[in-house]
């Protein structure tokens, strides 16, 4: 019989590169250079309140499953905000943190947090990370916008699922942007052609760049935005520069840079992630105000990569109702949570049954919102 063996491994150097790879699939988020970029540049470390603690499944000396983990000293960074369980453990006397918590750092992006070719060993993941969690007697662990294959074992597990909303864009082949506006209903497109004709009046065209096309003069202007996006909301970046450079560097074919220049010289800039069938929206900024400039730089110019390329979906980030007019639509995303003290589980449980209602109610509502055309009634 083959021999399985779980261990937790704090440096992912120290599992084979080929191996995860083989695991995690075609979402550049979860390659094992994009993570190790986000560890050895010092944007996800212990200092940053990212301690990495990768649990692996072996099977012999394969890599049979594996989970990215964290042992976290706060929530920020992850787009699931459990502050208000936080304070409540803290106004108890009970500590909220550390807690574990599988996600790809600073990444609102769905997909595999139980890397796994078979439900058995998934379900085999699951168990671990519970025990592991119990092991280091953590308050909670938590699991972060996990793919529809991970949510049947963390529902069997007895694992308490929330659910919230994200809006995409879904490509159902479109045979250019044209056609993409005329499905939209009159008002909307109408708004999208005044928009993109002022980004047009300021002067501003635009060039889209992919894996090695970008160069170091791109890729800085780059970074020099996303900066200035992070300092006017008075947060300093996540990232920085090293990782950035670093990341394109390793998988530069998952880099899909849009420009928008005036006369050559570069205005504003939008950094996407391509793998796969979709299109990851991530991170923007500009130098200068120009009205219209971040809808047409981040969401129209992204489509009309999308439909260029074939691109299935493209996936625009947290939050945002305002991306229904451009076409993206509200999609249900997850998280799934464990917490060790039963009152305060059943505590959460409540809420979360209450918080279920009133986001299907929400979906409703946007629902009879669609930027789309109606069918017209037989």
């Amino acid at each position: 019989m083959d021999s399985l063996s779980l261990t937790v491994e704090t440096d992912l150097s120290r599992i084979d590169a080929l191996q995860w790879d083989a695991l995690a699939g075609d979402q550049p988020f979860l390659r094992h250079a994009f993570l190790r970029a986000l560890h050895e540049t010092g944007c996800a470390t212990p200092e940053t309140g990212w301690a990495p603690h990768y649990l692996a499944l072996w099977r012999d000396e394969t890599l049979a499953a594996a989970a990215p983990l964290y042992l976290k000293s706060h929530s920020r960074g992850e787009y699931v905000f459990d502050y208000a369980w936080a304070d409540a453990f803290q106004r108890h006397g009970l500590r909220y943190y550390p807690k574990l918590l599988s996600a790809v750092p600073f990444t609102p992006v769905t997909g595999p947090r139980l890397l796994a070719r078979t439900d058995e060993d998934r379900d085999t993941l699951v168990r671990g990370l519970v025990a592991f969690a119990e092991q280091i007697q953590v308050s909670s662990l938590h699991l972060l916008f996990p793919a529809d294959a991970d949510m049947r074992a963390l529902r069997e597990a007895g694992f308490m699922i929330r659910e919230s909303v994200q809006f995409h864009w879904t490509n159902p082949g479109y045979a250019d942007f044209d056609g993409f506006l005329a499905a939209m209903s009159h008002d909307k497109r109408k708004k999208i052609r005044q928009d993109r004709k002022k980004v047009a009046a300021a002067g501003l065209s635009y060039r889209w760049l992919r894996g090695v096309e970008i160069g170091a003069a791109e890729l800085g202007f780059f970074y020099e935005c996303y900066c200035r996006t992070y300092f006017s909301h008075g947060n300093p970046p996540y990232l920085s520069r090293d990782f950035f450079q670093r990341a394109h560097r390793e998988q530069a074919e998952a880099f899909v840079l849009i420009l928008a220049e005036r006369d050559g010289r570069p205005v504003a800039a939008a950094l996407n992630l391509a793998g796969g069938d979709a299109l990851y929206g991530r991170y923007w900024g500009a130098t200068e105000y120009v009205p219209g400039l971040h809808f047409e730089t981040c969401y129209m110019q992204a489509i009309a990569y999308c439909i260029a390329h074939g691109i299935a979906r493209f996936e625009g980030g947290a939050q945002g109702e305002h991306k229904m007019a451009r076409g993206l639509l509200p999609t249900p995303t997850w998280s799934a949570h464990w917490v060790a003290h039963p009152g305060f589980a059943d505590a959460i449980r409540v809420f979360l049954d209450e918080e279920t209602a009133a986001v299907a109610d929400y979906l409703g509502e946007l629902e009879t919102h669609t930027p789309f055309k109606r069918p017209a009634q037989g």
